[in-house]
């Protein structure tokens, strides 16, 4: 993969703390990562929670929506005295299975896809009359999960543990690299974060993001970008080495 996409600069947006590893990623392949977060994640506060904790420890399953849901979830888990050891632990995405795994959760069950749907499709999640079910996320996010499981016969209940806000950043040193065509593709790990981008670049950033082409690692953000407007967009596999693939294959059927 070295080399590949040599002279190529990338656009990271992805929170600080998961954006250093796709900054790595880009650079592995032989490209450069220009980081700018368009997202920030916040902890809700601990005693916010302590509703959340109690169902937790009466739940026969828990479910993590992300890698941040992973990491402050777990945290205040930890806090609240661990994870009981009869709860069944899924993730969705192997990226959230990996980061559970790094607080010390083990047998955490994820489907070979990254996102509701592909988690729903478990036969262990089929037959969930009268579970209790905790789903650890941020605050809002998509409603398919919780309402397809309350379908079929669960008692959904939510743990927010974090939220997503949009940074306070200067852009002028972004629009400077972008006008003077050193900014080469554009990456966006989600609706949200492509919304605060163009607030962030403003109108007179916004013919430049529209005519980058960006890549996403899912369709559903690649469908919110083209009704953006941008006029090249690519869906590409989850994850960091899905956005790379990506990156690489376009670039290459480019030369």
């Amino acid at each position: 993969m070295t080399g590949t996409l040599a002279g190529r600069t990338v656009l990271v947006t992805r929170p600080l703390p998961q954006a250093a590893a796709l900054a790595q990623a880009i650079e592995g392949a032989g490209g450069a990562a220009f980081v700018f977060p368009a997202l920030a994640i916040e902890a809700i506060a601990a005693d916010a929670l302590a509703d959340s904790l109690t169902r937790l420890h009466d739940a026969d399953i828990a479910i993590f929506i992300s890698p941040n849901a992973a990491q402050f979830g777990m945290a205040a888990i930890h806090a609240g005295g661990g994870l009981p050891a009869a709860t069944d632990v899924f993730a969705v995405g192997p990226g959230t299975a990996r980061a559970l795994q790094a607080q010390g959760v083990s047998g955490v069950i994820t489907p070979d896809g990254q996102d509701s749907e592909a988690l729903l499709a478990l036969p262990r999640l089929q037959a969930v009359t009268g579970k209790r079910v905790v789903i650890v996320r941020g605050v809002g996010g998509r409603p398919l999960l919780a309402d397809t499981l309350a379908a079929r016969g669960a008692e959904v209940h939510f743990m927010e543990c974090y939220r997503r806000v949009r940074p306070q950043a200067d852009a002028a040193p972004l629009l400077a690299r972008w006008r003077a065509g050193g900014i080469d593709a554009v990456t966006v790990t989600s609706a949200e974060t492509l919304d605060n981008l163009a607030a962030l670049l403003g109108e007179v950033g916004r013919p430049l993001l529209l005519h980058t082409p960006l890549f996403a690692p899912h369709e559903k953000i690649a469908d919110a970008a083209r009704r953006f407007g941008i006029a090249e967009v690519v869906a590409t596999p989850g994850g960091d080495a899905g956005l790379v693939e990506g990156l690489i294959n376009w670039f290459r059927n480019k030369q």
